[in-house]
């Protein structure tokens, strides 16, 4: 019986199919599956860890562009990040008048194109040690390695950790991200 599991697995191998038990699936996120086909919006709606990002997105009016095709890659902040946030922020961010600098702060997180954890990777070493990222809001994110872990610098030089990372979208990747990135 062995011989014909391994027999039927090494034939789909040539002809080019994997097995189901050899695929990846993506990481859960804040306790929720994320699914490949699904847009960044409709996953980050799944994910409990990312409310405060789900409300900011919605109040900068961002919704329809990050469902949009893309791709996009976006390094996206739990509650816990917006939460080392001075006290307050987020709820002035929130309000229509500051929608601009939300937006701002949003559009930071992203960098158009999809960049895989090891193409960032890639990058880092092609750039002896750190890769500059032009993010869709203008400025630049520095990405470097610091232990083994992803790590980003922000034009204020405040850093950030991705914590989980290349989770699959339609549209794109995210790479949660354990600190609000400041432009």
């Amino acid at each position: 019986m062995k011989n014909t599991i391994r027999t039927a697995i090494a034939a789909l191998a040539l002809v080019g199919v994997a097995p189901a038990l050899s695929a990846q699936p993506n990481p859960k996120v804040g306790g929720a599956a994320m699914y490949p086909t699904k847009t960044i919006v409709e996953n980050a709606l799944q994910s409990k860890d990312h409310t405060t990002l789900v409300a900011a997105v919605k109040a900068a009016g961002l919704v329809e562009t990050l469902s949009g095709p893309g791709p996009f890659t976006v390094f996206a902040p739990t509650n816990a990040a917006f939460a080392k946030l001075p006290a307050g922020t987020v709820d002035t961010l929130l309000k229509p008048e500051n929608k601009a600098t939300l937006t701002s702060v949003l559009t930071y997180h992203v960098v158009p194109g999809t960049m895989t954890s090891k193409q960032i990777a890639a990058a880092i070493k092609a750039g002896g040690g750190k890769a500059t990222l032009t993010t869709v809001q203008g400025e630049p994110l520095t990405a470097m390695m610091h232990g083994g872990k992803l790590m980003l610098t922000d034009a204020k030089g405040g850093t950030s950790m991705v914590t989980i990372k290349d989770v699959r979208q339609s549209n794109g990747v995210i790479h949660v991200v354990d600190t609000v990135l400041m432009p």
